[in-house]
């Protein structure tokens, strides 16, 4: 076989020099270019040449897999892979497929109205350089772990550097790979490379299937552009077909009519990585490839088969991409070519390229037509090339919704131009996906390069989140804070002055903080001994609400935990989805007050940061409901928060109170045994009008005095490691939970109007029902008595020792939908005596 280089070689002493394999991965062509004669065509890439797209997708797949042992699996969890536009969209996607975990993005050249722009970079070589990164999330690029960059060919090495030089002023980290189909680099650009990554301080890697230079003699560009400018003089734009082996149909008919096929592409599922595309995106689209291919296939089949088949005994297809849009028609390819049919795989161009009809040249015919989707830099041709005369039955052009303009329908477009070469056409349209959040600032200029690139405009006024280790002691990815720090405010006073304030309508339980006591040793050893009992119970919990939020979600869910009792049950769901799918989450806490309301600035901000649509309010436990009210009373008052659901996912729902919940036991959750300490070192939020202005977020405070006493990642350590033990239960329950009935009865609201009444409170505010409200009474409130449903054993340990330590009497009773309700003494003031005639204090 000749190889797709020579004639190149032949005429401008242009040579490969390097392994074996080079030959069989790349030809040679010559660019239509003023600044670089020669072009590598990749024969893998499925760019400029036709192929099966199990190479195509295999070659990245590979990739991936490699990438992933460099790494190891703990680092490869927490990678996230950027490829470049155009040519190496999908390989990149392919990378991303082969880590199995990792996020994707790829830079475009589009311009897209209502998205943020997160940089751009230069390509000094292309004819087209600038490149935007346009992520949905503007967190996706920001994470610690490393950095994977996909590019086609790495011939010199300044995209990648100009890339990463950018990146790292913004988002420092430690470890970047860099993967290429090729590495041409010559001695300087590899020095410079090592010196680069010295000046940084970080480990840059590079893997590649085959690596070598391109030996180029002087004189080599004008040589070519001479060459180029000869042929191009010489014949037509686009070459006549050249004779196929077996004529696919008689040349001379008249061109069918395209057959649009609707494609039921999965909704909320992006057309590729423009903006970002996760594994759970992944998975979607992989769902609905069968069907996708049963239309395509349906398509493909005239209504008689003609007697010329191709020898596969079908019809050999060509699934022609378009641009950016490689990975969609990749896949499709890919899943045709698994159902039998005889495919090969390649996309349109804006890569003006000669075509000579030479077996030792890579690029033999060219169709040129105008482009179809109003592009930011202007109207200019396209290029589809190795299309016309490739022997191809019929062709499946896959555009997105953006694409499909008049211009592709024209007797001079893409469409008209395929139909004159291929009996065939087939059009299927994959739907432009559209960041869903709107901010504020526009799309950075297309020329702007990435050094002096802006970040993605924030909400007015409003500051990042805050995150560890300057506030809480979680890890900064476990979860944002929109916070205010109010640590240097003195906001404790003691447990009896506050209730008598509350219950006297002086104040309000959110303008102060209970004193934050160290917990005895006695309690920290019944904490412990908790733990270790119900770690897997707690596990279970876990992955049963987020397996279910994952599954009523579509795209990347936003975890939203109420602070602070939902903040450590947030950090778990994050790491169940992390642990068991490869998902990273986005996860924040967020100040919600009974008879305030949520923090309305924090809804603002993360409306201005992701589609709330896409946001699940977390929180511990239910009791009574009240916070479940309470939210859905906030959202439901202001239509600037309509597009919010108020629905609560919840780790114990034993008030049956909530749709999304890991249970409706009511057991012993050993984050609800202390303050604090097990919360990240952070206090109960605080709303109190000389703090909290109406631009500022809540506050709350960071005790860090108390880090001896920490247990907050212990906690969370504890459930994780039980995690693969209740795998497999929590996949059958899940599926035994969607279908069922899971509304709620609010019995629990129902039980607490029973006892406020038969008590003598007339309070329902004063009554804390379950082991977790009932646990805060006793460390929090002025507590009066305990009802402990007759016959609780292990789950109530700490409840006796704490309302023993208070002369709290436990009163057991049948017919309690809980385990224990709390009773807040009614009336309090200083003066006021419990059940047994003494005054109730803390002790």
């Amino acid at each position: 076989m000749v190889w797709t280089g020579t004639w190149v070689a032949e005429r401008l002493g242009v040579e490969l020099i390097g392994d074996e394999e080079l030959p069989a991965l790349l030809g040679l062509a010559l660019r239509r270019n003023p600044k670089r004669a020669h072009l590598l065509v990749s024969s893998v890439l499925g760019k400029h040449v036709p192929q099966h797209p199990s190479v195509v997708y295999g070659s990245g797949l590979g990739l991936g897999l490699r990438v992933r042992e460099l790494l190891g699996d703990e680092e490869a969890g927490r990678a996230v892979v950027l490829g470049y536009a155009e040519t190496a969209t999908a390989l990149g996607h392919a990378v991303a497929d082969g880590l199995g975990t990792a996020p994707y993005l790829h830079s475009t050249r589009r311009p897209v109205a209502g998205a943020a722009t997160a940089g751009g970079f230069e390509e000094s070589h292309s004819h087209a350089t600038s490149h935007l990164l346009l992520p949905e999330d503007p967190e996706l690029l920001a994470g610690e772990g490393p950095l994977v960059l996909v590019d086609d060919e790495f011939s010199t090495g300044n995209t990648v550097l100009n890339t990463i030089r950018g990146l790292h002023e913004r988002y420092p980290r430690d470890r970047y790979v860099v993967v290429a189909l090729v590495d041409m680099r010559g001695p300087a650009d590899r020095d410079r490379l090592t010196a680069f990554a010295a000046e940084i301080g970080a480990r840059v890697d590079l893997l590649s299937l085959a690596a070598g230079t391109v030996g180029l003699p002087d004189g080599v560009l004008e040589k070519g552009q001479e060459l180029v400018a000869r042929h191009e003089s010489a014949r037509p734009a686009a070459p006549a077909t050249r004779s196929r082996t077996k004529p696919a149909s008689d040349a001379s008919a008249t061109p069918a009519a395209p057959v649009r096929v609707p494609l039921d592409w999965p909704a909320g599922v992006p057309d590729g990585g423009r903006h970002g595309f996760t594994p759970a995106h992944r998975a979607r689209l992989e769902e609905a490839l069968p069907a996708m291919t049963a239309a395509l296939t349906e398509a493909l089949t005239p209504p008689a088969q003609a007697p010329d088949q191709s020898p596969a005994g079908g019809p050999r297809v060509l699934v022609l991409g378009f641009e950016e849009l490689m990975y969609a028609p990749l896949r499709l390819a890919g899943a045709l070519e698994d159902a039998g049919l005889d495919v090969r795989y390649s996309t349109t161009t804006r890569s003006p390229v000669l075509a000579v009809d030479d077996p030792g040249y890579a690029i033999r015919t060219r169709l040129v037509f105008p482009a179809h989707d109003d592009p930011a830099d202007g109207p200019g041709e396209r290029y589809a090339y190795n299309v016309a005369g490739g022997g191809f039955d019929a062709v499946v052009a896959v555009v997105d919704s953006a694409a499909d303009t008049p211009e592709l329908h024209g007797p001079d477009g893409l469409l008209a131009q395929l139909a004159a070469h291929v009996p065939r056409v087939v059009l299927a349209v994959v739907p432009s996906y559209t960041p869903r959040r709107q901010p504020q600032s526009q799309p950075q200029a297309a020329t702007e390069p990435m050094a002096a690139s802006e970040a993605p405009e924030r909400s007015s006024m409003l500051p990042e989140p805050l995150r560890g280790p300057a506030f809480s002691s979680y890890a900064p990815e476990e979860v944002g804070w929109l916070l205010q720090d109010l640590s240097d405010v003195e906001l404790e006073a003691p447990t009896e002055e506050r209730e008598e304030a509350i219950q006297s309508g002086g104040a309000h339980y959110a303008e102060s903080l209970p004193v934050e006591y160290q917990p005895s040793a006695r309690y920290q050893e019944l904490f412990h001994s908790a733990l270790d009992a119900s770690a897997a119970r707690i596990a279970h919990a876990v992955g049963t609400v987020t397996e279910t939020v994952l599954a009523e979600r579509s795209g990347r869910p936003v975890l939203v935990s109420l602070a602070r009792a939902g903040t450590p049950v947030g950090v778990l769901m994050r790491r169940w989805a992390r642990h068991r799918h490869g998902l990273d989450l986005p996860h924040y806490a967020v100040s919600i007050v009974r008879g305030r309301g949520i923090d309305a600035n924090a809804l603002r901000w993360l409306a201005a940061h992701h589609d709330p649509a896409d946001v699940v309010f977390v929180d511990g436990w239910t009791g009574k409901g009240a916070i479940t009210r309470e939210l859905a009373a906030a959202l439901r008052e202001s239509e600037e928060f309509a597009g919010f659901d108020p629905e609560i996912a919840v780790l114990a729902d034993p008030g049956s109170c909530v749709r999304t919940y890991g249970t409706r036991e009511d057991f012993l959750i050993p984050s609800a045994c202390l303050n604090s300490t097990v919360s990240g070192l952070i206090s109960r939020t605080v709303l109190r009008s000389d703090l909290v202005g109406p631009d500022d977020f809540h506050g709350a405070k960071f005790y860090r005095e108390l880090e001896g006493a920490d247990v907050s990642v212990a906690f969370l350590d504890a459930v994780e490691a039980r995690f693969d033990e209740v795998a497999d239960t929590v996949d059958t329950d899940v599926k035994e939970l969607l279908a069922g009935d899971r509304t709620p009865t609010w019995e629990g609201w129902a039980a607490v109007e029973r006892i406020s009444e038969e008590y003598g409170i007339h309070d329902v505010n004063l009554v804390k029902p379950g082991v977790g409200e009932t646990t805060r009474v006793l460390l929090r409130r002025v507590p009066w008595k305990v009802l402990a449903k007759r016959g609780a054993g292990a789950d109530l340990a700490h409840v006796r020792l704490l309302a023993e330590q208070r002369g709290v009497p436990v009163e057991e009773v049948d017919d309690l939908p809980y385990t224990c309700v709390g009773l807040i003494h009614p009336q309090y003031t200083r003066g006021a005596t419990g059940a047994d005639g003494k005054a109730v204090v803390s002790r």
